[in-house]
């Protein structure tokens, strides 16, 4: 930038106001000190190197900009959490059912799991039919990204909202 261009006698120049072709170096500076603005080095291996007229101020407030817009629109993936036993009651299941709808309609993603206690893991087929049970009431709300696996002592099923996030 500037004065930092250096071992150079002629320079590629581009920008606004000028006439793009190549310049000497103290032409090109003196023309960025006419248009109060600063000679960037765009490509210095190229021959003669490019530099380009530019407010590299303005250019840097507006590449930080950007990046903050770009991460505002970006969004975080939340993943709820809801546990069942092999044996969960019809209360209990319809209560979960309810909070488990609750987390896929605010478009978080939802992993279920059944834990096996002890000898409880001889009931797998049980845990099986409540978590796909658990997606087919919530068909609607969400969609199933993996049928239930057995991971160690947990059976797990992950959901996916089906609601776009803003």
């Amino acid at each position: 930038m500037n004065n930092l261009i250096r071992g150079v006698a002629e320079v590629r120049l581009v920008g606004e106001n000028i006439e793009p072709g190549v310049y000497k170096m103290a032409d090109a500076l003196r023309f960025a000190e006419e248009q109060e603005v600063d000679l960037v080095e765009i490509s210095p291996n190229a021959e003669p190197p490019v530099c380009k007229l530019m407010d590299y101020g303005k250019f840097l407030y507006q590449q930080k900009k950007r990046e903050k817009e770009l991460k505002a629109k970006s969004s975080q993936v939340v993943i709820k959490e809801i546990r069942f036993g092999p044996q969960t009651d019809e209360h209990d299941y319809e209560f979960k059912k309810k909070n488990a709808l609750k987390f896929l309609q605010e478009g978080s993603k939802l992993k279920a799991f059944v834990f096996f206690k002890g000898r409880s893991i001889i009931y797998k087929e049980q845990g099986q039919i409540l978590l796909l049970r658990l997606a087919q009431d919530l068909e609607e709300y969400g969609k199933v990204e993996s049928m239930p696996v057995l991971e160690g002592k947990r059976m797990i099923i992950y959901i996916a909202s089906k609601k776009k996030v803003k």
